[in-house]
């Protein structure tokens, strides 16, 4: 295997970069890069820390992403399995990437920035869902601003119906957990319970 080691290496192997891909960078929300966000109800965060990398979805209802100004993005942390990986690196490492998506459009937005977290008892009760509030709010200051083209949307055909998975051509969590615990978790329980913890515990 030929394996590329320099930025020389790797750039030789492709051509200038396309003017547009250019042109769309900018270091804070327009109007129209803000219209993408508001529509999106989901998204992924990428951090950093000295355990290494983390990515985790993000959604809510669209509009779940709030704007105190162009430069300014504020996320509420929802309720989830308290490993907290992204949150634990956002206090040690600032650095943060998020892609937005937008069910039947193909084209993504794309944010790179700082982040902080606060747990400011007035805005977290802003972001309030079904009368609970999340424990803290990522606040991200925007750097890095732009769309992402249609392509890898359309090679996936990601949302293309015909495209879907069955659940039962995968394994389940409980039977997953099952096999990792080598019989010592009950996975067939876990599985017929979770709906119903699924709608307690959503928020």
């Amino acid at each position: 295997m030929t394996q590329i080691t320099s930025e020389a290496e790797l750039e030789a192997l492709y051509d200038a970069p396309v003017p547009t891909s250019i042109l769309k960078e900018v270091d804070h929300i327009t109007d129209d890069y803000r219209k993408f966000i508001e529509a999106s109800p989901f998204a992924i965060l990428a951090t950093s820390g000295p355990e290494g990398l983390d990515c985790s979805p993000r959604g809510d209802p669209s509009g779940f992403v709030r704007f105190a100004d162009s430069k300014t993005l504020m996320i509420p942390d929802r309720r989830g399995n308290n490993r907290i990986d992204s949150l634990r690196n956002i206090v040690r490492d600032p650095r943060v990437a998020l892609l937005f998506l937008i069910p039947g459009i193909g084209t993504t937005m794309r944010v790179n920035g700082r982040a902080r977290l606060t747990a400011d008892p007035e805005l977290c009760a802003s972001f309030a869902m079904e009368g609970k509030n999340p424990k803290c709010v990522i606040v991200i200051t925007v750097e890095r601003a732009y769309t992402q083209c249609q392509k890898a949307i359309v090679r996936s055909r990601l949302w293309d119906a015909a495209m879907h998975v069955a659940q039962a051509a995968l394994p389940t969590a409980g039977e997953m957990m099952e096999r990792l615990s080598k019989g010592g978790f009950d996975g067939k329980a876990y599985d017929a319970e979770y709906p119903e913890r699924l709608k307690r515990t959503i928020y």
